[in-house]
């Protein structure tokens, strides 16, 4: 059975750490385990790319660039979008797709966009709590620490901002889950997820009826809060989708 790669998205405001809870598990099971930080986030230099579109395509030129003609990619939150708009534009290089956290439309409240641009911390507050299944832990407290160190990084960039916002103004999700019908696709899905709710996933879920859906007890932070259960998960599909490219 040939190991595919695993391509790992983060999410709004964070960067490939958000993926270390599952990366030596994912390595010490024979999986070849890429998690870049997009442009403008954690070690990638900015600026930061205002759509979910440049993403996939900055995404698919990463792959160029490290001779991946084939991979499995997982997306957290806006990460997702960018898998499932990758999916679209290069559909024989996903062998599959996971989405974590994910709904389309991604719809972000006025509120919470206009606070990204006026007042970033606070709105680093608001995502901060919002994340997790308890807002005062100690994840969320990690969460609240890794936005602002990235907010620091680039001050007056608005990164936030802009993350959030091209989440918000994603529209080509229907095309893109139209591509992804041959490739196998796994949702997981937060129990107390209250930034994408899995009954505001229904659209996407509809859309990709061959997908499989696990539900964790978590909150939009699943990483954080459930390692070992995400862990589980995409070991499980990557061991699904490497004994389909081999059939």
């Amino acid at each position: 059975m040939r190991a595919p790669t695993l391509v790992l998205l983060h999410g709004a405001l964070n960067d490939h750490t958000v993926w270390a809870p599952i990366v030596p598990g994912l390595a010490a099971r024979g999986w070849q385990v890429l998690a870049p930080d997009l442009p403008g986030h954690g070690a990638t230099p900015g600026p930061a790319l205002a759509s979910v579109e440049d993403m996939a395509d900055w995404v698919l030129a990463r792959l160029d660039g490290a001779g991946i003609a084939s991979a499995l990619l997982a997306g957290h939150s806006m990460g997702s979008l960018v898998a499932l708009e990758a999916a679209h534009r290069a559909p024989r290089r996903v062998a599959g797709l996971a989405l974590l956290g994910s709904t389309w439309p991604m719809a972000v409240s006025d509120a919470l966009l206009r606070t990204a641009r006026d007042d970033e911390a606070a709105a680093i507050e608001m995502v901060a709590q919002w994340s997790h299944a308890d807002g005062s832990s100690a994840e969320a407290d990690a969460t609240r620490a890794l936005m602002r160190r990235l907010a620091q990084a680039a001050p007056g960039a608005g990164l936030l901002h802009t993350d959030l916002q091209a989440c918000n103004t994603y529209a080509n999700g229907a095309a893109a889950a139209a591509a992804a019908v041959h490739c196998p696709v796994l949702f997981v899905q937060g129990s107390q997820d209250r930034m994408t709710p899995p009954r505001k996933a229904k659209t996407l879920t509809d859309a990709l009826p061959h997908g499989r859906i696990v539900t964790v007890d978590a909150g939009h932070a699943l990483m954080a809060e459930q390692s070992d259960a995400i862990l589980a998960a995409l070991a499980a599909f990557a061991r699904e989708v490497a004994g389909a490219d081999a059939r």
